[in-house]
């Protein structure tokens, strides 16, 4: 039988933390905005709740983005756009998907991924020319 998780204060606010965002954040975003109210946090509580989390389906990992792993409380199927100037994690929707193919398997989860230059850092380096 699995054990089932308590809830506690710190557990739900690193949910609300990223319940309230759309940054895509890291471990350590998570960690120093919930510090200041909760100062005893530590970052290994940040990490080890995240990892619960995803294993639950509560969140989605992006993957490692600028050398930190970088989390998604949006579990919907949708795709990620990826700066690689600012590190910036945008979601993108509305992507067609190709019909799939006859898989060995049945398909639990299908990642997209496009890296590029956003807009904000394409301006920024527009005006400075």
């Amino acid at each position: 039988m699995e054990k089932k998780k308590n809830r506690s204060r710190k557990r739900d606010a690193i949910l609300a933390c990223l319940a309230g965002t759309k940054t895509h954040p890291s471990a350590d975003w998570v960690y120093r905005q919930l510090k200041p109210d909760f100062p005893d946090l530590s970052l290994g509580t940040v990490y080890r709740n995240l990892s619960e989390f995803l294993e639950s389906g509560q969140i989605i990992s992006v993957g490692s983005v600028g050398g930190l792993e970088r989390y998604d409380y949006d579990v919907s199927p949708h795709a990620h756009f990826i700066c690689r100037k600012c590190h910036a994690v945008i979601d993108v929707r509305e992507i067609p998907l190709p019909p799939l193919p006859e898989l060995p398997g049945t398909l639990e989860a299908c990642a997209v991924t496009f890296t590029g230059v956003c807009n904000f850092c394409q301006s920024a380096s527009s005006d400075a020319q």
